[in-house]
């Protein structure tokens, strides 16, 4: 096959499959993180102790997720070394800072903290503890910060030039804040929040369906959807603007994502496209549904468009994107999820201000039950499919309009390549099975509604300066999985 002799191919396929595994764990836990900031605020606040059990119990998820993101998040930056060595050439002042800030602030900061989050009950000050868990969310957030200000600047470079094959920075504060960074940073920060109220909300109803500690599960559902009535609709909202922001700054993409092939000139309304069969060879759609007129209000909320949106046929084959059906249906998987969302949000705040989710009535409320459990993936499905539209519409280029990928690529054999490719979905394999079993493991025991909660006074000291002694079952819960 012509592919397994194609290095930049190989190391495209090998770059996105660690990437799509990678971003499986951290979008929970940056999300998760503020929702146990949430939680343990509401103990300290009301001194209920079912929100301290809540606590105790989503902080499992929270390491499960934590340690895999870690383990899988390593090898992608070692890629950039190994598979991308030219771009980390050209580009290394400005990205590698950037990888780099991501690393030394946000990651650091969450590992620093994570310990007394995980370890500290009783042994530090109620107010030292939360503090601890506020800033595990803040570094978990910080990486999101970084990582998209890196791959923003990609799409939109700034505040420097290429000399001599090397991209030298004149402001860095222009490059941080490149024309992408605001909106992207919202987009994805919102979208791993998002993804964290529906998968603890599908867990949630997943026990209120099977009737198992209904009225415990029924305040972290709630939680859920009263932080969901916020984001959901403002995730429609940041991605109208993200739209936008590809209409003038990446034509092209717009184009893929739209799977138009010939410009519609400004002055003139455009038909949006609802379902096609895109086709690269013929440079037309096969079979196609439109919906009249709609481009111009969803681009620009009016009829008539006021710039042009170019056709894919103005670019030469070698200068636009390809795998446009690919581009075209993760783009719509990603908006019926988001509005799916949205809906679901819609009728269960009308459920709750019906009363049909106290207590006593919420275990009868199968069928909205049934719906969350449903939605709990579908985060993640619109998470991975917004991030093929970001970089396989943005192909041909790394470095938009500056590198192109295949000048990006390391001059490695294929069969190099290959094994490497071959080694990591063996392995990921692997972690996926075992993150299935220990989180099964964990939403079957269900959470311990036995332990002890803490007092306002230090049971246990934070150092203990006696001598050591072995005892028996003191690993704190969420070791014990």
């Amino acid at each position: 096959m012509e592919l397994l002799s194609n290095t930049v191919a190989l190391s495209r396929m090998q770059f996105a499959l660690t990437a799509i595994f990678h971003m499986l764990w951290p979008v929970l836990t940056t999300g998760m993180g503020i929702y146990l900031v949430i939680v343990e605020g509401v103990w300290l606040k009301t001194r209920n102790p079912d929100y301290y059990h809540h606590a105790r119990f989503w902080a499992k998820f929270y390491v499960l997720n934590f340690g895999i993101g870690v383990a899988t998040g390593i090898p992608m930056e070692f890629q950039f070394g190994t598979n991308w060595a030219p771009f980390s050439e050209a580009v290394g002042n400005f990205f590698g800072s950037v990888i780099g800030f991501e690393a030394s602030w946000a990651f650091m900061l969450e590992a620093a903290f994570l310990g007394i989050m995980l370890f500290g009950w009783e042994r530090v000050n109620p107010i030292i503890h939360f503090t601890s868990t506020i800033l595990v969310a803040v570094g978990a957030n910080l990486s999101t910060l970084w990582i998209l200000t890196a791959n923003s600047w990609m799409q939109t470079p700034a505040g420097g030039e290429m000399v001599d094959g090397k991209f030298i920075v004149h402001d860095y504060f222009q490059a941080i804040l490149n024309p992408f960074m605001v909106n992207s940073v919202l987009h994805m920060f919102f979208a791993t929040l998002e993804t964290s109220l529906f998968v603890i909300g599908g867990i949630s109803a997943w026990y209120i369906f099977n009737n198992r500690q209904s009225a415990f599960f029924s305040k972290s559902l709630k939680i859920a959807l009263a932080a969901a009535i916020a984001v959901a609709p403002l995730q429609i909202y940041i991605g109208h603007l993200s739209g936008e922001q590809v209409y003038h700054y990446q034509p092209s993409k717009l184009a893929a994502m739209e799977a138009q092939w010939h410009t519609t000139p400004a002055g003139q309304p455009a038909d949006w496209s609802l379902i096609a069969f895109p086709n690269d060879k013929a440079e037309k759609n096969d079979w196609e549904i439109t919906v009249p007129n709609a481009l111009g209000y969803i681009l620009e909320f009016k009829k008539n468009l006021s710039e042009p949106v170019r056709g894919l046929s103005e670019w030469k084959p070698e200068d636009r994107p390809h795998l446009v059906g690919l581009i075209y249906y993760a783009f719509r998987t990603m908006i019926a999820i988001g509005f799916f969302f949205a809906g679901l949000m819609l009728f269960s705040t009308l459920q709750w201000l019906r009363g049909k989710l106290s207590p006593e009535n919420i275990s009868q409320q199968k069928l909205l039950m049934l719906g969350w459990i449903f939605a709990a993936p579908l985060g993640y499905i619109a998470v991975e499919s917004g991030w093929i539209v970001r970089c396989v519409g943005r192909q041909p280029w790394t470095l938009y309009g500056q590198i192109r990928t295949v000048d990006a690529a390391s001059h490695l054999p294929a069969s190099n390549v290959l094994v490497s490719l071959i080694a990591f979905a063996s392995v990921y394999t692997i972690l996926f099975i075992a993150a299935m079993y220990f989180g099964s493991r964990i939403i079957r025991r269900g959470p311990n509604l036995e332990l002890p909660i803490p007092s306002l006074e230090i049971s246990k000291p934070a150092i203990n300066t006696t001598p050591g002694e072995f005892v028996p079952d003191e690993r704190p819960v969420e070791a014990e999985q």
